[in-house]
């Protein structure tokens, strides 16, 4: 069993990454808890849902969400604030999020809202959770006009990265997990192709852990983070979300390095490693679907939440990767159309 701290002051927190991880979850609840909200999904295996197993003595009530983006809406946190006041849930007791990205999202949201704040702790259930979502206390939900614009930074009591859950997921989850791990091979000089997954998941937690311990709420470093995922969110939103976010992050990296190119930030070789990495090793998409365009994508991307003057790019560069902000849509608009071609 690894175990990885989020080092945030006063608040560091454990993560869990190994086979049979949801067995610690008892150590990483608050001691005070009486009461345990589950939110989940349908379809999760009961070995992960089943909470009571793991924390007996405890009240526990379970509530689902909807599957799909669509349901990560304030309307699913109206229903689990309603949820919440039945059963008399007080800041001393805790929710427990079970599930993907979309689930700790959600679970967390509700948890920073319900009495202005209470204890979370994530069950990770998808590798796209593990290596992300679950990790740095970045929660919220979608609005029609975009991808996760209502939220707020709450960080959990602690994480867990049941491996055996992978084992479990659809291939097409799989790969969502791949393009967010794809990401890290850019942002440290780590070989993570040669480690076993168990050891590269943990070293994608370690990574994002030490990013989110120097910048927990976004105001420089942990920016980073969101490589590839400026075109990302723009083409979730542009098909529908019928592109999972692992897809369209693996796509946003291959683009990424196409705009460094354009910029002259990075060479060929560069952007041959991007393809390499994310086509080749990890058989991940690499262009966008047909039927877009750039006027469209373009408007999307200036709605990034990381936009604060025009258009916000995490780039390649001889200085490694960085945030470049007020990139000039020109360059942007000739990168994308011969994407898109």
């Amino acid at each position: 069993m690894r175990r990885v701290t989020v080092p945030i002051p006063d608040r560091s927190y454990e993560v869990v990454v190994g086979s049979g991880a949801v067995g610690e979850l008892a150590d990483l609840l608050p001691e005070r808890a009486r009461r345990v909200a589950v939110v989940t999904q349908p379809g999760i295996p009961a070995q992960f849902t089943d909470v009571v197993a793991h924390v007996p003595g405890l009240e526990v009530e379970v509530f689902e969400i909807g599957v799909g983006e669509a349901a990560k809406s304030l309307a699913t946190i109206e229903t689990l604030m309603s949820s919440f006041a039945r059963m008399g849930l007080t800041r001393n007791d805790v929710v427990v999020g079970v599930g993907g990205g979309m689930v700790t999202d959600v679970a967390g949201f509700a948890a920073a809202s319900w009495h202005r704040g209470i204890p979370v702790v994530h069950v990770s259930t998808s590798l796209l959770g593990m290596v992300d979502a679950a990790i740095g206390g970045k929660t919220g939900v979608n609005l029609p006009e975009g991808k996760n614009l209502v939220g707020a930074f709450w960080q959990p009591s602690g994480v867990v990265c049941d491996l055996d859950a992978l084992a479990t997921l659809p291939a097409r989850e799989m790969r969502c997990g791949l393009g967010e791990m794809a990401k890290y091979h850019f942002l440290t000089g780590d070989d993570l192709l040669a480690m076993e997954l168990d050891e590269r998941i943990a070293r994608c937690v370690e990574i994002k852990a030490e990013v989110v311990a120097a910048d927990e709420r976004e105001g420089g470093r942990r920016a980073l983070l969101n490589y590839g995922h400026t075109l990302a969110h723009a083409l979730e939103i542009a098909t529908d979300h019928e592109l999972a976010h692992g897809e369209a992050v693996a796509i946003g990296l291959i683009f990424a390095a196409e705009l460094g190119l354009e910029l002259g930030r990075i060479d060929e070789a560069r952007v041959a490693e991007h393809r390499h990495v994310v086509a080749g090793e990890y058989d991940l998409m690499m262009r966008p679907p047909d039927g877009l365009d750039v006027d469209s994508l373009v408007s999307l991307m200036h709605r990034d939440k990381k936009a604060l003057d025009g258009l916000t790019f995490v780039l390649d560069g001889s200085n490694g990767v960085e945030v470049v902000q007020g990139v000039d849509e020109a360059p942007v608009r000739s990168a994308l159309s011969r994407f898109l071609a």
